[in-house]
C-alpha cells in the first residue's frame, strides 16, 4: 500500500512575484496592503503555484503584519490538518434528530461525543455518561451544544479530542462571547480588554448617560458631515432619539458605537440645510 502525501506547508510564487501557500487542498495568497498582509485564501487550485493569479482566490482570512506571519498562519493550518489526520474521526450516517433538524452528517469524536450538521445548523450532543465528566460550568443540561459559540464548552471539556488550532479557537470564542463560563474555568477574572462582552459592558456603563450612535448616513446636504441617530447609551429601544451632525473625516464605527460630543457634535432636529 502507498503512504500517504506528508501533510506540509509549501510555499511559492506567482508569476506576479507574490507569496502564495498550499496545504493539501487549501491555498492562500500574500497580498501587500497598507499596514501588512492580507491574507486571500483559496480552494482546489488544479493549476501550478506560478499560475496563480489574485482572481483565484475569493476568501478572506484577515490581516497580518509581515510575511513571516503569513508564513506563521500557514504552517498552523499543515499542523491542525495533521492532526485532524492522527485523530481519525468517524463520519456517520445517523439522521439523528437534532435541535436544529435532522443531521445530514455526523462526525464521532469519541464514543458518547458527536458533532451534526444539518440543512440550518449544527452543534455537538454530549451524552449522559460523558456529560457527567464535564465540569459544572461547561455542562448543559440537554446535552446539546450548537457550533457558533456553545462548543467550546465541549472543546475546552474535552481538549485532547481537539486540535491546537480549534483549542485556541475554542477558548478564544469562549473568553470572548461566554466570559463568566471562561473566568469559572480559569479560576480568575478577565479584563475588559482580554474579552469581547467584557469590554461591551465596560462601554455600556461608562457611556450609559451619553448620546450613542445606533444609525448613521452620509448627510446629502452637507457632503463633509454624517448624519447620526443617537440614543442615550445606545439602546436601540430607546423612543428618546435626538440626531446629529458629525465630521465625516472624525466619524468611524468603532468597536461598540460612536460617542456623541454635545459640545463639538451639532445637535439638530432635522438634517442641516447646505451651507
Amino acid at each position: 500500500m502507498t503512504a500517504p502525501e506528508p501533510i506540509v506547508a509549501v510555499f511559492g510564487s506567482t508569476s506576479e512575484g507574490l507569496l502564495a501557500a498550499r496545504v493539501e487542498d487549501l491555498a492562500w495568497l500574500a497580498l501587500p496592503v497598507s499596514g501588512g498582509i492580507k491574507i486571500s485564501s483559496g480552494w482546489r487550485l488544479a493549476k501550478p503555484m506560478s499560475d496563480w493569479a489574485a482572481t483565484d482566490f475569493h476568501g478572506a482570512e484577515g490581516v497580518v503584519a509581515d510575511e513571516a506571519a503569513f508564513r506563521a498562519h500557514v504552517e498552523t493550518i499543515a499542523l491542525h490538518r495533521r492532526q485532524l489526520a492522527a485523530f481519525g474521526r468517524k463520519t456517520l450516517d445517523t439522521r439523528a434528530d437534532t435541535p436544529w433538524g435532522i443531521a445530514q452528517t455526523s462526525v464521532a469524536y469519541a464514543e458518547g461525543i458527536v458533532c451534526h450538521s444539518t440543512a440550518s445548523h449544527g452543534g455537538f450532543h454530549v451524552d449522559e455518561e460523558r456529560s457527567a465528566a464535564m465540569p459544572t460550568a461547561l455542562r448543559n443540561r440537554d446535552g446539546w451544544y450548537e457550533e457558533d459559540a456553545e462548543w467550546t464548552k465541549v472543546a475546552t471539556a474535552f481538549a485532547a479530542l481537539f486540535t491546537d488550532h480549534e483549542r485556541e479557537h475554542a477558548e478564544r470564542t469562549l473568553r470572548d462571547w461566554n466570559p463568566g463560563t471562561w473566568e469559572a474555568v480559569y479560576g480568575r477574572a478577565l479584563d475588559p480588554s482580554e474579552s469581547f462582552v467584557r469590554d461591551r459592558q465596560h462601554f455600556e456603563l461608562a457611556h450609559a448617560r451619553d448620546w450613542v450612535v445606533i444609525a448613521a448616513i452620509r448627510s446629502r446636504n452637507r457632503v463633509d458631515q454624517v448624519e447620526c441617530i443617537a440614543t442615550l447609551g445606545g439602546d436601540r429601544r430607546a423612543t428618546d432619539r435626538r440626531s446629529f451632525l458629525v465630521p465625516a473625516d472624525e466619524y468611524r464605527i468603532d468597536r461598540h458605537g460612536f460617542v456623541i460630543d454635545p459640545e463639538r457634535h451639532h445637535h439638530v432636529a432635522e438634517p442641516a440645510p447646505a451651507g
